[in-house]
């Protein structure tokens, strides 16, 4: 990679970094903003809502858009958003009575803007790198992801120190000055996009899910359940190392980013080896999604704190292995002109898989904590017969193979 595209691709990277800091960084300050705004359970609840709902609703309308007005022409203004909906919230609660609502209003903006983010950098990452990098430059990305998740608690238990709304100001301080580095340095001018009438885009598009539906849908499915599965599995191990083992705080943070970490180094390492390696892309998902299912029927009968961390771990490094094959399998299905909407799709199905994992293992715990992880061993050993049977890696990439052949980028010619 150029020194010019290594600057391009960083600010790329720094893109999933600051989506993922969206609802994680709250978290370990949910008890001061409760206290601090004598919120119910429920109320604080709304404050995650209030970001998640919007952002996956959104995610394919502005992959739409990305695909006739450019990605960066969305990615700068939304970055703006997700930063000015965190200083919405943070002004609000230093100078309102009563800041509940225009927090949550806040939080919506916050949501608006990060419909407009990761997804459209994953998408310009496969416009603008060629197939022998494009599937290492998507490991990198899901390892910046995957940075911000181990980061966020972290982050969010020191601001915390300063302030119930330091936080908030935070996501400002942050992602503003990432969506002016967005709109100054990416280079979108030399991806040629083909221009089309909405009709001729939209038949396009049900021309690339016709010929590739099954195998596209098994992609979506397969990321959204290994990240539904280890958030699930996160949100319960949360639980359980304050009510069973008596860890609090920023321990508890240290603790719980193991299993995040080994999924995000085991995300760059995939994306390193798999560059040039077209032919393992199926057979990584299946061993990483095979090693997801006996790690979770493992955890149910392991009950002693570290064999089961090292279980967890071993989970993220399953889930980590799986990531960027199916990254580069969807992002790799469509060409440049058709790749935002493609791709945002993916997003959307993975926001949901991650904000439905806390919730639903909090209702099946309920009948019982092997019953909990037998059944999620069940649904990752679903997915892994999915995808052994209908991903079909030389069908979903024929149809860029010649554009991969070529320079993504025409300032990368020799």
């Amino acid at each position: 990679m150029e020194g010019k595209m290594k600057g391009q691709f960083a600010v790329l990277a720094a893109v999933p970094f600051v989506m993922v800091l969206g609802n994680s960084m709250l978290i370990p300050i949910f008890p001061q903003l409760k206290k601090a705004m004598h919120l119910t359970q429920f109320q604080v609840g709304l404050i995650i809502t209030a970001f998640s709902l919007p952002a996956g609703l959104l995610i394919p309308f502005t992959g739409a858009a990305s695909d006739h007005v450019g990605r960066k022409t969305i990615m700068a203004p939304f970055l703006a958003l997700y930063g000015l909906g965190g200083l919405i919230a943070g002004f609000a609660a230093l100078l309102l009575d009563n800041p509940f609502p225009v927090v949550v209003a806040g939080r919506i903006v916050q949501g608006i803007g990060a419909g407009g983010t990761y997804q459209l950098a994953m998408a310009l990452t496969g416009d603008i790198f060629q197939s022998s990098e494009r599937v290492k430059c998507l490991g990198y990305l899901e390892a910046a992801n995957g940075l911000g998740k181990v980061l966020s608690p972290i982050l969010g238990s020191l601001f915390g120190l300063i302030s119930w709304y330091a936080t908030f100001f935070a996501y400002g301080i942050i992602a503003l000055p990432t969506a002016l580095a967005v709109w100054l340095i990416i280079n979108e001018e030399a991806i040629e996009r083909e221009k089309q009438s909405l009709a001729q885009y939209w038949q396009s598009l049900k021309s690339i899910f016709r010929k590739k539906a099954v195998p596209l849908l098994a992609s979506y499915l397969a990321g959204m359940t290994v990240l539904f599965l280890l958030f699930g599995v996160l949100s319960f191990l949360s639980d359980d190392l304050e009510g069973r083992f008596h860890i609090l705080g920023f321990k508890k943070g240290l603790v719980l980013a193991g299993p995040v970490g080994a999924m995000a180094l085991t995300s760059f390492l995939a994306g390193m080896f798999l560059q040039d390696r077209k032919n393992l892309l199926k057979p990584t998902v299946l061993a990483g999604t095979a090693i997801a299912a006996a790690a979770l029927a493992a955890a149910g009968f392991v009950t002693n704190l570290v064999p089961f961390l090292g279980i967890m771990v071993l989970l993220g490094i399953a889930i980590g292995a799986v990531l960027p094959p199916i990254n580069l399998l969807i992002t790799g299905c469509a060409p440049t002109s058709e790749r935002g909407l493609v791709t945002s799709l993916y997003g959307t199905v993975r926001f949901f898989g991650v904000a439905l994992g806390p919730p639903t293992f909090g209702l099946v715990v309920e009948l019982g904590r092997r019953f909990m992880f037998e059944a999620a061993a069940a649904l990752a050993g679903a997915v892994l017969v999915l995808a052994w049977v209908f991903i079909k890696p030389q069908a979903m990439l024929v149809q860029t193979t010649e554009e991969d052949e070529q320079p993504a980028h025409p300032s990368r010619k020799s």
